[in-house]
């Protein structure tokens, strides 16, 4: 069906692809995946072997933060401390061990209601952010703040007697005031914490709604970015280092801050790839795998996210995110020509159209290169990736068997 170059018997790097929320549940017997023309992808899937998975567990509804840290092999169950580490390091604020960090959107807030929870996907947030990181302040905590993509932003705080045991203060939807943050237990830490950030989002309100952008934006009729909802608080966690793990010389290419996080805080190097703040494209996707394979001349591992069918999913629009899928089949043109690669292909989530949220549906998984034992999986979704050899794993299974596929794994028992 398919012509393939002869590779050699071991593959000695991965390629690790992960096609963000792209499984789904059939509509009238079809899926995204399933009515796409992406013939790229099918090949890779006809030369491999495929299976499905469940990225934490069978029933368990997975975060995009939860699934990338199991399927680097990182049990979220002992490292997942919540969002806010992982933004705050995707952004590039170099966090350490303690400081509690949060997640957090810029919002729009009159008569104090919150009318806007992105304040329009407000963008242009660098004079906003440098204005909160530099005059917000809180006695004996350091307070640490930085911008992230679109209405995006991350905080930390950073000082003795801390926690990560409070509440959020995002009211989750329009016509509610901002949360006040509550401490979630009885500890002298967690009401400090709690004090700290109800601190902050008042200086915030007071500092923002004056400055010359939001005037701006008020005169051009567009919601000002004038207060910031804060939430995901988790305490930074020690992770064990990628290379030292696995032995494994690792990149992420991702643009979104989370991905990029997860990345760093596991010690892979983060590659850049130009402008990526609009995702939902297949020029993103094709200049992501671009990068992909120059980083694998110079790396071992390399993880590459690629978003736009999430996005879709969250839509609810089905030719959308068949469309996306269609159009980044192109970036695995190149893929298929690789001879010493393990290319695994996954999806951190199932996003179904018909419930616009994460499912804890299994998600289709392929693994591509030398040696592999090909089974007569010919599709590359998650309605014939059960048939395949791989049979059901979970998500902190794919680097064991990956690791044993190149030759690194030490054998068990004598």
């Amino acid at each position: 069906m398919y012509a393939c170059d002869i590779m050699s018997d071991v593959a000695n790097k991965i390629l690790l692809i992960v096609l963000d929320g792209a499984s789904d549940r059939p509509v009238e017997g079809r899926t995204p995946l399933s009515e796409a023309d992406k013939p790229n992808l099918d090949a890779l899937a006809y030369g491999g072997i495929n299976g499905i998975m469940d990225t934490v567990g069978p029933g368990i509804r997975p975060g995009s933060d939860t699934s990338h840290l199991a399927i680097l092999g990182y049990d979220p169950y002992k490292y997942y401390t919540g969002r806010g580490p992982f933004e705050a390091a995707g952004v590039g604020i170099d966090v350490k061990g303690g400081d509690i960090a949060f997640r957090v959107n810029f919002a729009t807030v009159e008569n104090g209601v919150v009318i806007d929870r992105r304040a329009g996907r407000i963008s242009d947030t660098d004079g906003l952010a440098k204005a909160i990181n530099e005059e917000v302040k809180v006695p004996g905590i350091e307070v640490i703040f930085k911008r992230s993509t679109g209405h995006r932003g991350a905080l930390v705080l950073r000082g003795r007697g801390l926690s990560a045991a409070i509440s959020d203060t995002d009211p989750k939807k329009e016509g509610l005031p901002i949360k006040e943050c509550h401490a979630l237990d009885d500890t002298p830490e967690a009401k400090r914490t709690a004090e700290a950030v109800n601190s902050i989002s008042r200086q915030v309100l007071s500092l923002l709604d004056g400055m010359p952008e939001n005037l701006e934006r008020k005169r051009q009729g567009l919601p000002p970015g004038n207060a910031i909802l804060i939430r995901g608080a988790g305490e930074v966690p020690h992770i064990p280092p990628f290379q030292e793990r696995y032995g494994l010389k690792g990149a992420v290419i991702a643009a979104a801050g989370l991905i990029i996080g997860i990345g760093k805080m596991c010690g892979l190097e983060h590659i850049p790839v130009g402008s990526m703040e609009v995702e939902a494209s297949g020029s993103s996707a094709r200049a992501k795998m671009k990068k992909a394979l120059e980083t694998l001349e110079t790396h071992d591992f390399v993880l590459v996210n690629i978003k736009g069918a999430d996005e879709a999913g969250h839509d609810g629009d089905f030719e959308k995110k068949k469309s996306f899928l269609e159009a980044t089949d192109a970036a695995f043109k190149d893929v298929l020509k690789l001879k010493d690669v393990l290319v695994i292909v996954t999806v951190d989530h199932s996003t179904p159209v018909s419930i616009k949220d994460h499912s804890a549906d299994p998600v289709p998984i392929m693994m591509h290169g030398p040696g592999i034992r090909i089974d007569d999986v010919a599709s590359y979704n998650e309605l014939v990736a059960y048939k395949g050899g791989l049979h059901r794993i979970r998500g902190m299974d794919v680097m064991p068997i990956a690791l044993d596929l190149i030759n690194r794994t030490k054998k068990f028992g004598a």
